[in-house]
């Protein structure tokens, strides 16, 4: 008896199953190669990133403030719907960070795979887009550069798919960390750039706080709260953070301020400007010395800024109060001098001029050199 014609939905069937053993054997021998090869083009768009945030925290502050707001969904989604198909009870979420495991459905595999990468995504725009800022904000040798650094790796992690994938997202302790780190960061530029005329520090501490708190609201469920005994955990937490913030802050570049331009001379003009700028100087030509800075305030003046002038790493003479003058759009122009008895009697050696808040925090840095 002769066999029927195969139907339409067989020969589709049949199309359907050998594409998909095609694109399996492809995988298979160049997997590793794409998944490179996506991290390049992270990288490439991270970058783009970078130079559309050179356009200045008023362009881009409701585009991060986007970024953050749809990460936090992104968040809590996965807290809600779990990352695999072994969910836990509300009441202990913690363990929802892990990636399912092979006995798990191929839906919870899939949605894993969605979440981790919508999360890449946006921790690479997050990143990126902070980077211009606290570089400017920072001062290079200083502790604040250390930041900036670590900054730099988390941003260069997000984007390689084999670090973000096969370490980060498979450790809950790794991916907490890279969580509340990111978290903090942009919320340091973040509390400024809404809340305009706010103290940096005060923008810290409030950052601090927010971080402690989404920390726990990723591992622990609401409802544990409830118990006086984790309320005072939590509240205890949220000190310790904000108080380690405080005592801290000298490692975080005040963002998003920073120092445009800065000088040294020996004369100023009428309008403010120095008569000549110089880097080296002679023992002998030094009757006063006076320095300008030019602070760039996006988010306004918040602070008050100090002169503080070290001769060898050392305080020589603290301006509490340095004269503001007119400056270009946009900046505040410190004006303070030296001179006279201020002057310490060996004079010849590595001076520095430094751009300080009141609270200590460092926002540039001019360094000059005495000769005898």
């Amino acid at each position: 008896m002769q066999s029927s014609p195969p139907s339409r939905r067989e020969g589709f069937a049949a199309l359907r199953d050998a594409l998909r053993d095609r694109l399996r054997s492809v995988l298979s021998r160049h997997g590793r190669k794409l998944w490179w090869l996506h991290s390049f083009y992270a990288l490439a768009l991270g970058v783009s990133v970078v130079l559309f945030a050179q356009k200045g925290l008023a362009h881009a502050r409701w585009l991060a403030i986007s970024i953050v707001l749809a990460w936090l969904l992104v968040i809590a989604l996965f807290r809600i719907f779990g990352s695999g198909a072994t969910q836990e009870s509300f009441e202990a979420p913690a363990s929802r960070i892990a990636p399912p495991t092979t006995s798990t459905s191929p839906g919870a595999q899939l949605r894993f795979l969605v979440m981790t990468y919508v999360l890449k995504n946006l921790y690479q725009g997050m990143l990126f887009f902070l980077l211009p800022f606290y570089w400017k904000s920072s001062t290079f040798g200083t502790l604040n550069m250390s930041f900036v650094a670590l900054l730099g790796l988390c941003a260069l992690a997000a984007t390689l798919d084999v670090v973000f994938d096969e370490l980060i997202m498979r450790r809950r302790l790794l991916a907490s960390l890279f969580h509340g780190f990111t978290l903090f960061a942009t919320m340091t530029l973040l509390v400024p750039a809404v809340f305009t005329e706010t103290r940096t520090l005060h923008a810290l501490v409030a950052a601090a706080a927010v971080t402690v708190l989404a920390f726990w609201t990723l591992h622990v469920s609401p409802r544990a709260f409830l118990r006086n005994r984790n309320l005072a955990l939590l509240v205890g937490t949220v000190i310790a953070g904000m108080a380690l913030a405080w005592f801290g802050r000298a490692l975080v570049p005040p963002v998003p301020m920073y120092v445009a331009h800065a000088a040294v001379g020996p004369m100023i003009l009428a309008d403010g400007r120095l008569q000549m700028e110089v880097s080296t100087l002679h023992t002998s030509a030094i009757r006063q010395l006076v320095a300008v800075t030019d602070v760039v305030v996006p988010a306004g003046v918040g602070d008050e800024l100090h002169h503080v002038w070290r001769r060898e790493g050392e305080p020589v003479h603290r301006n509490a109060a340095p004269q503001r003058v007119k400056g270009p759009s946009g900046t505040l122009r410190l004006q303070s001098m030296i001179g006279g008895e201020r002057l310490p009697k060996d004079l010849a050696g590595a001076w520095s001029v430094d751009v300080v808040t009141r609270d200590g925090q460092l926002v540039g840095r001019l360094a000059f050199l005495v000769i005898e």
